[in-house]
């Protein structure tokens, strides 16, 4: 048996696994996000092993024969969060989030100095995990004289489950601290925020050994045989081995929380000024290049909250198919936006909004918006030299046919629907899982899954729909010079 986990930002989903990849059960555990100032998003540490208690709990309770064969465990999680420990590894203060932009100001002034975006391939954004520690130099200074260790989110689960302080390249190479050619940790960019080697932890791959768990949650757990904790992985890295993703042409678009359009890469090719992130895989000698939008069901959510009315609900109000764009413009920036702007300041927006407009209207706008964005995405991708043929949808979105067949249009690709199953993050992290306790060869062990459907373009729509495209295009830049 092998356990994925998957930390996410606002719960943990866990998934146990057999060694044919059949899925035995699954669990999941919420826990809050705390916003005690405007831009900022924290989370308690503690909230992520009591999570991890629980659906430990639940799995045992639910699989009493399976469970004590468990012999592997992987985490994938949120990037970029800091978690930061003292010398007696306790906790110093919340986690700095992913989605947290207090450090914007840091960010610009890092991503200026030299070499910084040669060494990490990236621009250095707001959310990534160097410019935090900046900021707490400045802000909390009693704070960050007392870091001894930095970890990632699912870093410190592993911690927690391993007692090593072990990081992997995917999730490091989201810190802005990381070689992302070399695959090690840089003595310039840490040097470039203040930081000391001796404060990050050690790297291993995704798929290889981390540690094992120790032996008294083992006892707990009613395991008895040593259980390897695999490096693991951040959570886009982790779904691209739930799907299969590790290959030079395999790609999949997100419909999540936020945005993603992902491609793997058999080498390191990076074009920072696109604002494509370049990142390692969580397998060993690959790399991954994707555009990011911040605010992808998040935006959809937010119109059901205003409205008072179920998301599901009003996707499901425009039908299967699309029939050509509306005429209201949503920009769907409502914490920022990454690829291709890298703005932190700039805010969504409604235009063209008309008296007999209502909720299916408002809809329509906010999908075709979001798919807007992600068409971005690929245009930034493209420049890069990244070819996609098709992709593979996964994501909350990915329910939506109306949804799906617009991004199918909007990006001149056929999108695949994968048949019922288990193909995420979980599933990924369980594989990973798998490689580190077995041996197993990765490509081995992380098949693509079954496609139930392909969604293809609709040839008659795109000048239509690429016309509205260039309008969304050219609405940033004077969105960004309103006061």
């Amino acid at each position: 048996m092998f356990l994925g986990l998957d930390l996410g930002t606002s719960g943990l989903r866990a998934l146990l696994v057999r060694v044919d990849g059949s899925v035995v059960g699954s669990a999941e555990a919420t826990y809050p996000v705390s916003h005690p100032q405007s831009g900022w998003s924290e989370q308690n540490p503690a909230d992520w092993v009591t999570a991890c208690e629980s659906v430990v709990a639940k799995l045992r309770a639910a699989h009493p024969q399976d469970w004590p064969d468990l012999s592997g465990i992987a985490v994938a999680g949120q990037m970029h969060g800091a978690t930061l420990l003292d010398a007696k590894d306790d906790v110093l203060r919340p986690c700095i989030l992913w989605n947290d932009t207090r450090s914007f100001a840091e960010a610009t002034e890092l991503d200026g100095q030299p070499g910084m975006r040669e060494i990490s391939g990236n621009i250095v954004f707001p959310g990534f995990t160097a410019p935090k520690l900046v900021w707490l130099a400045r802000h909390e200074p009693k704070i960050f004289e007392r870091v001894a260790k930095v970890l990632l989110p699912k870093d410190y689960l592993t911690f927690w489950l391993t007692g090593e302080h072990v990081s992997e390249m995917s999730d490091a190479a989201g810190t802005a601290w990381l070689d992302v050619e070399k695959r090690a940790w840089s003595p310039e960019l840490l040097d470039a925020s203040g930081m000391r080697m001796d404060q990050m932890p050690r790297l291993v791959e995704g798929s290889a050994l981390a540690g094992r768990l120790r032996a008294s949650l083992a006892q707990d757990w009613g395991i008895s045989q040593p259980v390897a904790v695999a490096g693991g992985g951040g959570d886009n890295a982790v779904a691209a081995c739930g799907v299969g993703a590790l290959t030079e042409g395999d790609g999949f678009v997100s419909l999540g929380t936020s945005g993603v359009l992902l491609a793997a890469k058999d080498s390191f090719a990076p074009m920072p000024e696109t604002a494509v992130h370049t990142f390692c895989h969580a397998i060993p000698e690959t790399w991954y290049q994707m555009g990011v939008i911040l605010a992808a069901t998040d935006s959809l959510n937010w119109l059901a909250r205003n409205l008072g009315q179920d998301a599901a609900a009003l996707s499901k109000a425009l039908g299967d198919r699309i029939d050509g764009p509306g005429k209201m413009r949503f920009l769907p920036y409502l914490s920022g936006e990454r690829t291709p702007h890298n703005d932190s300041s700039i805010r969504g927006a409604l235009l063209n909004l008309d008296i007999a407009h209502g909720p299916a209207d408002l809809t329509q706008a906010v999908m075709e918006g979001v798919a807007f964005a992600l068409r971005d995405n690929l245009e930034a991708l493209k420049s890069t030299g990244t070819k996609l043929d098709r992709v593979l949808a996964i994501g909350g979105g990915a329910q939506s046919p109306y949804w799906v067949e617009l991004c199918a249009t909007l990006l001149d690709l056929p999108i695949d629907l994968p048949a019922k199953g288990e193909f995420g993050a979980a599933m990924g992290a369980a594989r990973l899982a798998q490689c580190a306790a077995t041996g197993a060869a990765p490509k081995d062990v992380m098949s693509a899954p079954e496609v139930a459907r392909t969604v293809p373009p609709r040839p008659e729509l795109q000048p239509a729909y690429e016309e509205a495209y260039q309008a969304f295009r050219a609405t940033y830049p004077a969105l960004k010079d309103l006061p």
